[in-house]
């Protein structure tokens, strides 16, 4: 029977539970972050020249641990094959309406790319169906489609939520969250619930309030995705997916006598039905590369003593970005000290402080993901190959870009007010005098954009910690000077040549919030309770699901 989760019960066990929080340890967090982002690891790409000795060290720090190895066969790794997809330069794009053709430009006017391994991708005078914003919420009683039969087609979808733009007093205010982003607000859904409704294509108009990025950070991959290998990739992957240029939108809709602010403001009604464009077709001809590769996970346990088969999972990712052409300081590599090295290194000395303990009741994973900078691959990969093991998955902690500005009064929360690990979280930072900051950003959707999603949406309940979701109120400098940390890294270091480990860096506030994800995943691996979805969330459903599995 599934017990409650019990505020109460749950702050009296943490105290009753040994102390080995002081295995985790800031110096070593910033040793390990600087082995993994020096030079000789490449970046760190996936199958890149660095690969095999970022997993050969992940290893050896698993191993001397004494950890057992949760991989293939045995072994401490799961392979993850996967396809390297390019859309080539030269490719033909026409927008027809209004009986006038108008030539379209790659990364200029559109971000196209194919996820399926055909080479070459041709689509002529396809019919265009506005469909508001591409949304099917049953539990909010919302539904863009009413039916509509896209097979053929291509849909023109807006980002985000119906109700992000929203005014006080309109039906749709606070339907899907307000401001805080849904996973219908993610353009990885939107493509999703299209090609469930059998469209040959989606375009989303790019907005960049509801993206919450320019078009720059759009067409910033040059036409290069990543995928898992699929079974049936036409049955997973719409055959042409990408982004249009609002003010072509715009135009088009007015070619075909319609506006596209009427239109809009019709998308945010729950009565909302498609809209083809009459006299509207997309055209497109290119040539698409695709490139077989494996990659990989890996993977570690401490089994449960008493229920092996109910696990809680510690993980972040190993990957970065390789190798480029030189930027304008004339570096090509960009390490990933800070996202994701420190993170790898918070997992390590996780497990570390749970083997200096005694054995815990349950069954606890350590997982360091490839290909979570292509598109939460590794972490998607190991979750589509375990999806009946995830039923007894009691919760995720994962670590992705913890900060470095040095120790806080608080932790920034991110995606916060979506389950009962939150609460929980913050009466284990009460026991260190810290408090819990709720998401100041929700809009961004960063709680969409990390390889805990992968579980998520498959209905486990998660954490995410990551640094730069708002800055945190540090000891030395306040809010202030978490706020520039984070507005620095992100704007000069993030996914760039910089992104490297320093001496100058402080990993205590890291190691501390590392500290708090453990004795909060002690505290559950030592219980019998299933932490819950909170009722507002959109995975709550998906978890009842696999009630009966918890029994």
């Amino acid at each position: 029977m599934t017990r409650p989760f019990t505020g109460l019960v749950l702050a009296l066990s943490i105290f009753a539970l040994p102390a080995a929080a002081q295995e985790i340890s800031a110096q070593r967090l910033s040793d390990i972050t600087r082995e993994l982002a020096s030079e000789s690891y490449a970046g760190r790409a996936p199958g890149g020249p660095g690969e095999q000795k970022t997993v050969d060290f992940i290893v050896a720090q698993f191993k001397a641990l004494g950890l057992t190895p949760a991989g293939d066969k045995g072994g401490w790794t799961q392979e993850v094959p996967l396809w390297r997809y390019q859309t080539q330069p030269g490719g033909t794009y026409t927008l027809d309406a209004g009986g006038q053709s108008k030539p379209l430009h790659e990364q200029t006017d559109l971000r196209i790319e194919t996820q399926r391994p055909v080479e070459r991708v041709v689509i002529r005078a396809a019919p265009m169906v506005f469909v508001g914003y591409g949304v099917t919420a049953p539990e909010r009683g919302w539904d863009d489609f009413k039916g509509v039969d896209l097979k053929g087609k291509i849909a023109l979808v807006l980002i985000n939520d119906p109700d992000f733009e929203a005014m006080p007093g309109d039906a749709v205010a606070g339907k899907f969250g307000g401001k805080a982003a849904t996973f219908y607000a993610r353009w990885v859904y939107k493509y999703e619930e299209a090609v469930r409704r059998g469209a040959l294509g989606v375009l989303i108009v790019h907005e960049t309030a509801g993206a919450a990025y320019g078009w720059n950070t759009v067409v910033a991959s040059n036409g290069e995705s990543y995928d898992v290998v699929r079974p049936d990739p036409a049955k997973d992957k719409l055959l042409l997916q990408g982004w249009i240029q609002r003010d072509l939108a715009v135009q088009l809709f007015k070619d075909a006598g319609l506006d596209f602010e009427a239109e809009k403001a019709r998308a945010k009604t729950a009565g909302f039905r498609p809209v083809e464009l009459k006299g509207a077709t997309f055209s497109a001809d290119y040539q698409n590369t695709f490139t077989r590769m494996n990659s990989q996970n890996v993977l570690a346990a401490i089994p449960g003593a008493k229920r092996p088969g109910e696990t809680i999972l510690y993980a972040a990712h190993w990957d970065a970005y390789g190798v480029d052409p030189a930027d304008p300081t004339g570096k090509v590599i960009r390490p990933g000290a800070v996202d994701d090295a420190v993170g790898v290194a918070g997992v390590i000395e996780t497990a570390r402080a749970f083997k200096a303990g005694p054995p815990p009741e349950r069954t606890i994973l350590f997982a360091a993901w490839t290909g979570e900078e292509r598109g939460l691959l590794g972490s998607e990969y190991y979750a589509q190959r375990h999806e009946a093991d995830l039923a007894k998955m009691v919760a995720n902690y994962t670590f992705d870009v913890l900060q470095t500005a040095g120790p806080a009064r608080d932790v920034v929360l991110v995606g916060s007010g979506q389950n009962e690990l939150e609460p929980h979280l913050a009466q284990v930072a009460a026991k260190h005098r810290r408090t819990i900051t709720p998401d100041p950003k929700p809009e961004r959707a960063l709680f969409y954009r990390a390889d805990h999603f992968s579980v998520a949406k498959r209905g486990v309940p998660t954490i995410l910690l990551m640094g730069m979701s708002g800055g945190a109120d540090l000891i030395s400098g306040g809010r202030a000077a978490g706020e520039t940390w984070v507005e620095d890294y992100t704007a000069r270091c993030y996914h760039q040549t910089c992104d490297v480990w320093a001496a100058d860096q402080n990993y205590q506030g890291a190691a501390d919030d590392v500290i708090l994800a453990f004795e909060a995943g002690r505290d559950l691996a030592n219980s019998t309770r299933w932490p819950d979805w909170n009722p507002t969330s959109e995975f709550k459903a998906v978890r009842a699901k696999t009630a009966a599995a918890r029994k």
